[in-house]
């Protein structure tokens, strides 16, 4: 949420985003800037108006508007620790939010939205779920909250299947 809203006031204090980005300041692999002359990131991507930011330990994506134009090239209003920090507070709470839901019994969806199974177990990072084909070992990595609210597994159906099916011992 803090990120979101650093995004919305960051964006409010450049007016002329339109002609930098179209002059290609935000070209993949430019140093990005910070408030003190500082170097903040690497750009890794630029696509339909987000840029993609390497921190050296995160990337965050950021809109295109909350860039300014620098001597030294693209600027940002914050620095590379704020960044780093507000993406780790995100996590966090993504995390805590997927261990709350992460409990024997809940169903979990696949990512393409469909009934996977429900937890069977929870020990540790170590998580069974049960399917119609039987019970799957998942790592708790492999799960998150979707924006509808919806603990998923963070592969499709066929994904899960495959492994499953690798992983089954053969006669």
């Amino acid at each position: 949420m803090k990120f979101v809203k650093l995004a919305a006031a960051t964006a409010l204090a450049f007016s002329s985003v339109a002609a930098f980005a179209q002059e290609g300041s935000l070209a993949v692999g430019a140093t990005v800037y910070g408030p003190q002359g500082e170097a903040v990131g690497t750009v890794e991507t630029v696509a339909d108006g987000i840029v993609t930011l390497d921190t050296g330990k995160h990337k965050a994506p950021l809109p295109a508007e909350v860039f300014g134009a620098g001597e030294n090239g693209p600027t940002i209003t914050v620095t590379q620790a704020q960044i780093n920090a507000m993406l780790d507070d995100q996590i966090a709470a993504a995390e805590a939010q997927r261990d709350a839901a992460l409990v024997p019994g809940a169903m979990v969806h696949t990512a393409g939205d469909l009934m996977l199974g429900n937890v069977k177990s929870v020990e540790g990072d170590n998580v069974v779920v049960t399917i119609e084909d039987g019970p799957v070992a998942m790592h708790r990595e492999h799960f998150a909250i979707n924006a509808n609210g919806t603990l998923i597994a963070l592969f499709t159906m066929e994904q899960i299947e495959a492994a499953a099916a690798a992983a089954a011992p053969t006669t």
